[in-house]
């Protein structure tokens, strides 16, 4: 099994944290993986990028031109990577922001309502793991409870009072594909 994903959206969205979280759930259930952050100058709203590989195998290396999936958070990420997903590979769409359609046969599209989701759980800032419940159900490359998990350690101290929250829209996004 080897998964190489591009998450991609305008900074600010969480898309970074995505990948971050899906490394360290893999490395958690015994994966290698590796994850390549790209970001422009900007710290919001300019472009954000990551490169994520979950493999049962050794990586040789971090950067590939095809990736199985591609989770397109906003409309030129659509348009940028979607030419070089794998024939038979998965792309995921934020559908609140993203108006496009995956436009090659040859691919899934799975629309997923972020935004829409993570404002009826309480707040627009979780769109993120709404998109991660999403890919995570899909794909089933990790396990949820693994991920749930991660949420609670990125979340601790002070910022503890976040995990319900999260969890929440992480299960709704699960919710949305299953």
């Amino acid at each position: 099994m080897k998964k190489e994903i591009i998450i991609s959206g305008f900074g600010g969205q969480g898309g970074l944290a995505i990948g971050k979280n899906l490394v360290e759930a893999g490395m958690a259930e015994g994966l290698f993986v590796t994850w390549a952050p790209s970001y422009g100058p900007e710290m919001r709203g300019g472009t954000a990028n990551c490169s994520v590989v979950l493999s049962d195998k050794p990586v040789g290396s971090p950067v590939f031109n095809h990736p199985t999936e591609l989770i397109a958070l906003n409309e030129p990420s659509l348009e940028k990577f979607e030419a070089g997903v794998l024939p038979g590979g998965v792309v995921f769409i934020n559908s609140d922001v993203v108006t496009d359609k995956v436009s090659r046969e040859d691919l899934k599209a799975i629309y997923v309502p972020c935004s829409k989701i993570a404002e009826e759980v309480g707040n627009p800032k979780v769109g993120n793991m709404v998109m991660l419940g999403a890919y995570v159900a899909q794909t089933k490359v990790l396990k949820p409870e693994t991920i749930e998990h991660m949420i609670e350690e990125m979340f601790a101290g002070p910022k503890a009072k976040f995990i319900p929250l999260n969890i929440e829209a992480f299960r709704r996004g699960m919710a949305c594909v299953e």
